[in-house]
């Protein structure tokens, strides 16, 4: 069966949108973004109330930032992975380490600016444990979420059985972050990340969908990882 994939530019983040039978999102982008995600929508044809499931792939601020306003909107259930459930108790949000020495001074610069962030609390419908997949075939798309930490302990991705991966920060193309696809230049630890990576190319995956930047293929993390 064939799928729709809509990107949607939420600030610095690009979330997804998928259209099987229901409509589902992968991920919430920057904080207060509601008006680009109504524009998103109408540009993709898609009705607030025909989107069901909402997956964060991760829980950091600029992932999870318009969750609380969309699911207001739309109605729809949130998944997440319950290892990043404590970023939605944090009063401010936290920056991930930096992986790389940009990285490292990427990460000096934002931590002056996210004492002005506040992330909008939400409830999440379900959580993944350990290293649950998720089907989505209920939702007429075939293919799955799977646990892929290393980002984050609760970093989640979704492959479809065509090939496409959205990774939220699993991947990285776009400046300021990076000049060409490749690896985060922030995370909790980059050989979690290569297992994760060697466990998303195992699932077929043929085109990577970042939230930072444009999708790419995946033979690029091959030669990666």
């Amino acid at each position: 069966m064939e799928v729709d994939i809509h990107p949607i530019q939420m600030g610095i983040d690009t979330i997804y949108a998928i259209r099987g039978d229901a409509v589902i999102l992968v991920d919430g982008g920057d904080p207060h973004r509601l008006k680009r995600f109504k524009k998103g929508l109408e540009r993709a044809s898609i009705a607030p109330d025909e989107i069901q499931l909402l997956i964060a792939t991760h829980g950091h601020w600029d992932h999870v930032g318009s969750i609380r306003e969309i699911k207001e909107l739309t109605g729809t259930d949130v998944l997440m992975h319950r290892d990043d459930e404590h970023f939605l108790r944090d009063a401010r949000p936290a920056q991930p380490p930096g992986l790389t020495t940009w990285g490292k001074v990427l990460t000096a610069l934002v931590k002056l600016y996210l004492p002005l962030v506040a992330i909008p609390t939400f409830d999440v419908d379900r959580f993944v444990e350990g290293d649950q997949e998720v089907s989505l075939a209920g939702y007429g798309i075939p293919g799955v979420v799977i646990h892929t930490p290393g980002h984050t302990r609760g970093s989640l991705s979704v492959v479809l059985e065509s090939g496409e991966a959205f990774v939220g920060d699993l991947a990285m193309n776009r400046l300021p972050l990076r000049r060409r696809p490749g690896m985060p230049i922030f995370g909790d630890d980059a050989d979690t990340i290569r297992k994760s990576w060697r466990k998303v190319l195992d699932r077929g995956a043929k085109i990577v969908y970042p939230a930072h930047g444009a999708p790419f293929p995946a033979e690029v993390m091959s030669r990666v990882v």
